[in-house]
This record gives structure tokens, C-alpha cells and sequence, in this order.
């Protein structure tokens, strides 16, 4: 059984929309960041960075117990594990990959700054606009593909649903900003309709 630490935010909904989708079964629980408790000691035995999400598998590669973190580890594992999501031909692993890395190292990072920034007492303008500009630039790259391809890799993989919770934050942080992306539109609904997505994102409840 895996057990997942989350809590409600772009990567730790990326981990259980994953998990929904490639039918893990798993046990939530909830790191409430706003209470600090992904610093406690109990969590960060688990996750020494003191983040979400992490998962603890005790039935790991070989039969033996598994600790894993980063939203991007975790849905690779769970792709592997559940032998979804992850085509085996290597150019398409490849394109599935690139994409992901897109989800988690650029998406991902730009909306946590541009969430984060707007929590701060005195707000960085200047910086904030640069941010948002950049995660408007995503969203065109991504909607000009889209234009072409139903997903991002071509068939529907843990890419999609990995960028998919950053593009929900996106819609959400961007306000009337997020216009113009009438194919990311589509594909942000075909990903909603989904059962295991929508459960994913209501994790945790």
C-alpha cells in the first residue's frame, strides 16, 4: 500500500490525479503547510527537505519499502509500478519526458513564485509581472502545440496530467490574464471530465 503526504497545492495534487489515474491504491495524509507541518519531525524523517508531496511504498521494487518525494519521481514511479502512461518505444518515453520535465521544472516553479510572491506583505511588482509574462509565454508554446496534438506526447501520459494541475493554478493565478488559449482550454476539459483526475483533485478532502 502507498502512502501519500500531501497537501493542496499544484504538486501535491500532481501526485494523487497520478496515483488516481494509474489505479495505485493509496492512503492520504494531509501535511497542513499552512501549520507548518511538513517541518515536524515526524514528516521530515520521511522528507528531510521538509516538502510535498512523498510517498511511502511498502510494497517497493523487490517487495521491499520505498520512500519517494518530488511530484515528478512520484509519477514516474507510479507510471512504472502501474505500467501506464509511459509508452516503452524510446522516442516516445523521450517526448513523454520532455514534456514532464517541462510540468515540473518550469511550469511548476513559476506559478509556486508568482503564488508565493502574492502572499508577501509588500509585493514585488515588477518581479510578479516578469513571472506572470513567463507563465504566459508557457501557455502559448503549449497552446500553439496543442493546436496539433490531442495531448502532449502524442497519446495521454503522466505529462499531461503532471502539467495539467499547473495549468489549473495558472487559470486560477492568471485571472483574465488566461485568455487566448482556446486549445489548452480543450485539453484542460477533456483532462477534467476524466473520473481519476477529478478525484485526484480533490485530494486532499
Amino acid at each position: 500500500m502507498i502512502e501519500l503526504y500531501t497537501f493542496g497545492t499544484g504538486n501535491g495534487k500532481r501526485a494523487s490525479v497520478i496515483l488516481e489515474e494509474c489505479g495505485l491504491a493509496y492512503n492520504v495524509h494531509k501535511v497542513d503547510l499552512a501549520k507548518g507541518e511538513q517541518m515536524s519531525p515526524e514528516f521530515r524523517r520521511i522528507n528531510p527537505l521538509g516538502v510535498i508531496p512523498a510517498i511511502v511504498d511498502s510494497d517497493g521494487p523487490g517487495g521491499k519499502p520505498l520512500t519517494l518525494t518530488q511530484s515528478g519521481a512520484i509519477a514516474l514511479y507510479a507510471a512504472e509500478k502501474s505500467g501506464r502512461f509511459l509508452p516503452r518505444d524510446p522516442v516516445a518515453r523521450l517526448k513523454v519526458m520532455e514534456w514532464l520535465m517541462h510540468a515540473v521544472t518550469d511550469a511548476a516553479p513559476t506559478t509556486g513564485f508568482i503564488f508565493q510572491s502574492g502572499l508577501l506583505p509588500e509585493k514585488p511588482v515588477a518581479v510578479l509581472d516578469k513571472f506572470k509574462g513567463r507563465l504566459l509565454g508557457f501557455l502559448k508554446t503549449v497552446d500553439a502545440h496543442l493546436a496539433n496534438h490531442e495531448y502532449l506526447a502524442g497519446e495521454l501520459s503522466i505529462a499531461d496530467f503532471a502539467l495539467y494541475t499547473s495549468a489549473v493554478t495558472a487559470k486560477h493565478l492568471l485571472g483574465p490574464q488566461f485568455t487566448g488559449f482556446a486549445n489548452v482550454d480543450r485539453w484542460m476539459a477533456a483532462l477534467a471530465a476524466r473520473p481519476g483526475v477529478a478525484r485526484g483533485m480533490q485530494v486532499p478532502a
